[in-house]
């Protein structure tokens, strides 16, 4: 961190930075939570306003218009992984966290006050695009500075422990906004949540990214960040272009988490509901359950990776859901109780945690700081625009193609591929670049 002492008082410095680090850390966790609410947000009431948007059809139609609008937003986190990246490589991480912040405000603010097809025609589907489109330039910067901000703040011994943190609160933001889902669907009728209740999140969602945006701005900017400052003068894409090995780590490891991830938890509500035929309720009452159990798994799984290191933990993950995929997906297609559902869902969401939980801090071990950022975000958003923001669209569409099977071995495949990295990957907790900076 990047705390000064004056003369005399260097007794009390330790202290100081310990309090800081723990200040710091918790504002950065957050401002996270509250940009992935306003995120997932829009998946958890998908089911209520895909009709709003659209001319009145089939229900699976409108729901893959909302889907492909949701992997629209996807496009724009390739290009949010790499402003966001450079400005955070180039003018700190703080910075960085304080713009993505601002922009997820706007986002949920405009499809909080977008009007209806019957209203505005053509108009309500182009704006819900802008709105899609400014969230995903925020989240794909989020990511990046967030992963980096929080490992490289956290102290070696207890990295893989804080920096799953990242994930804590990006669960945590997909838990409440299905909390508010459950909130509402106890309060108002269908109709109700049709017609306006839907907008309600989206305003809770605005709101919160001004008290994020007051917290973030107590951060402190990081060590790592104020000593590499003599070493950012060269262009940051050439230079992030020398670690062609580590950019293609990130790519590889990143497939088939990112897919599993969005398969387990974004789009398991709606397989619940579309293809399990079980009731909206439950499927949201479900997907809440498993979530609030696998976010209290990631920090258990960050520290065990302190312990035995990153790689043998991405191993297991990369074993497990290349044999399991397929078995769990298929079985849970014909599940009739709530209960088969949940302990399913929950056995694939264990296995997922292997991938979850430390992802963010292998990533940020593999670069130097002075590119970090960008090294972090920007393959990463590559990577999970084309598998995780297509989940539920290449899902639906075997689906309606009568061929739904044909998503598990597609999930099976990419947790394949990257259990390939894995496995001939370093462990980057014995070669981590931070204790180089």
């Amino acid at each position: 961190m990047n705390s000064t002492t004056a003369p005399g008082h260097v007794a009390t410095a330790t202290p100081v930075r310990a309090r800081s680090r723990l200040k710091s850390i918790f504002s950065g966790s957050v401002g996270n939570l509250v940009e992935w609410y306003d995120w997932y947000v829009y998946a958890a009431f998908s089911l209520y306003f895909s009709a709003v948007f659209f001319p009145k059809g089939d229900s699976t139609a409108q729901l893959l218009n909302t889907a492909a609008i949701f992997a629209v937003g996807f496009l724009m986190r390739p290009i949010g992984g790499y402003l966001m990246g450079l400005y955070a490589d180039r003018k700190g991480r703080k910075a960085a966290l304080l713009a993505s912040v601002l922009l997820m405000c706007f986002g949920s603010l405009l499809i909080a006050l977008t009007p209806s097809y019957e209203t505005i025609g053509v108009a309500a589907p182009i704006l819900l695009v802008v709105a899609r489109l400014l969230q995903g330039l925020s989240v794909g910067g989020e990511y990046g500075t967030s992963a980096t901000y929080l490992s490289e703040m956290a102290d070696r011994q207890n990295r893989g422990f804080w920096s799953s943190f990242q994930y804590v609160t990006l669960i945590s933001g997909q838990l409440i906004a299905l909390a508010v889902l459950l909130v509402l669907q106890q309060t108002l009728n269908e109709e109700q949540l049709h017609s306006w209740g839907w907008r309600i999140p989206f305003g809770i969602g605005a709101i919160c990214a001004v008290v994020a945006l007051y917290l973030r701005r107590g951060m402190e900017e990081t060590e790592s960040f104020t000593k590499s400052a003599e070493k950012r003068k060269e262009s940051a894409l050439r230079q992030l272009l020398q670690h062609p090995r580590e950019l293609m780590t990130v790519v590889g490891l990143t497939m088939g988490g990112t897919l599993a991830f969005y398969t387990y938890t974004i789009y398991m509500q709606k397989y619940l509901v579309n293809s399990v035929g079980m009731s909206k309720a439950d499927s949201t009452l479900i997907s809440a359950a498993t979530l609030f159990l696998f976010m209290c798994l990631q920090p258990v799984v960050g520290a065990l990776s302190d312990r035995i290191g990153r790689r043998p933990i991405l191993i297991g993950f990369g074993v497990l859901g290349t044999l399991c995929t397929y078995p769990i997906l298929s079985t849970l297609n014909t599940v009739s109780t709530l209960w088969g559902a949940f302990w399913l869902i929950m056995a694939a969401l264990v296995i997922v945690s292997g991938y979850t939980s430390i992802n963010a801090v292998v990533k940020a071990e593999l670069f130097p700081a002075q590119v970090r950022a960008l090294g972090v975000g920007l393959p990463y958003a590559l990577t999970v625009s084309i598998f995780g923001g297509t989940a539920e669209v290449i899902a639906l569409q075997f689906k309606q193609a009568g061929y739904e099977s044909g998503f598990y071995w597609y999930v099976t495949a990419c947790i394949a591929i990257s259990l390939l990295v894995y496995v001939f990957m370093k462990d980057t907790r014995n070669s981590s670049r931070i204790e180089t900076d």
